[in-house]
């Protein structure tokens, strides 16, 4: 249908797991199903543990329960609507719809990232401005910085969704991604603004992130020196531990990001395509939880404890 544009379209087509043979779509949907139930079981289990173990009543856990509300929100935007369409036919999906699950996708992933750089400031204050830290992290001070990484999640959503939906859509309206992907749908645009459009979204998408990774960076670079000149090794020890799983959940959420987006430009199969993007919005927040549980002791015992307390006020 060429020259068709936005006003005469009202739907597109997810074509991502059309190139999947038939047989291995229930395996897929199986094992994706498992792992967005034990995103958000692990992710509700830590909001849980924090919120009734007053000891974990900090900084560093309280901005923990920010991420783990962003990465539900993120997966329940995007994973259902995965779901669905890999045991369906009909893999369509409106305008209004698409939008929507843009704008929400971007503003809790840029939320997400926001709050990654947010936790990396908490422990750079924490090692090498102890003296400072309940000033600095006072309840308003952590309040306003999680408003503040939702506000620019929310920023960037908005700015990304109102680029996009304003172009034309021309020739098809085929997206070939299993989501509404920003870039997929910029390879349907057509027009004389559309290469011009492009760069501007790149750099409205990569910015951001580059900020985050290098504010990140900074952060650690400043830590790593102040725990090297702690004279005993237990000390260093434990003062790492408390970055170990924040510094582990960046590496693997920029580690896969980079994995996707500065993947090479040859030729890949959909299904390739397909199954890398995964990792990154199915792979990578189903790790997350797992690693803060198992690389935090507190926040680990906090969750036994929970475990083991419920049979007792059960049988009370």
């Amino acid at each position: 249908m060429p020259g068709q544009n936005y006003s005469s379209m009202s739907e597109f087509v997810l074509f991502g797991f059309s190139a999947f043979p038939q047989q291995s779509l229930p395996a897929l949907f199986l094992l994706y199903l498992l792992m967005y139930l034990f995103t958000l079981l692990g992710n509700l289990l830590i909001m849980a543990a924090v919120w009734t173990e007053h000891r974990l009543h900090m900084p560093m856990y309280l901005f923990l329960c920010a991420l783990s509300i962003s990465e539900i929100l993120f997966t329940v935007v995007i994973t259902p609507r995965m779901l669905a369409d890999l045991m369906s036919t009909h893999r369509s999906i409106t305008f209004i719809a698409c939008a929507n699950q843009l704008f929400f996708s971007f503003t809790f992933g840029y939320t997400h990232s926001f709050l990654l750089m947010v936790m990396g400031y908490d422990r750079y204050v924490a090692i090498c401005r102890p003296l400072h830290y309940h000033v600095l992290m006072s309840l308003q001070g952590c309040a306003r910085l999680v408003a503040w990484s939702w506000v620019g999640g929310s920023l960037i959503g908005m700015t990304v969704t109102l680029i996009i939906f304003r172009l034309t859509f021309c020739d098809s309206h085929v997206i070939h991604h299993f989501l509404c992907h920003v870039f997929s749908l910029l390879k349907l645009a057509c027009g004389e603004r559309t290469a011009f459009v492009t760069i501007v979204v790149i750099l409205v998408c990569v910015t951001p992130l580059i900020g985050c990774l290098v504010l990140i960076v900074l952060s650690y670079i400043f830590i790593v020196a102040a725990i090297l000149r702690i004279p005993s090794t237990e000390g260093r020890h434990k003062a790492f531990s408390t970055c170990a799983s924040h510094l582990t959940v960046v590496i693997v959420h920029y580690g896969f990001a980079s994995v996707i987006y500065l993947k090479s430009r040859g030729p890949h199969s959909l299904y390739t395509d397909t199954l890398m993007s995964t990792t990154y919005t199915v792979f990578t927040p189903f790790l997350s939880p797992i690693i803060f549980s198992l690389r935090n002791k507190e926040l680990k015992n906090a969750i036994n404890k929970s475990f083991h307390r419920n049979p007792c006020q059960q049988s009370s």
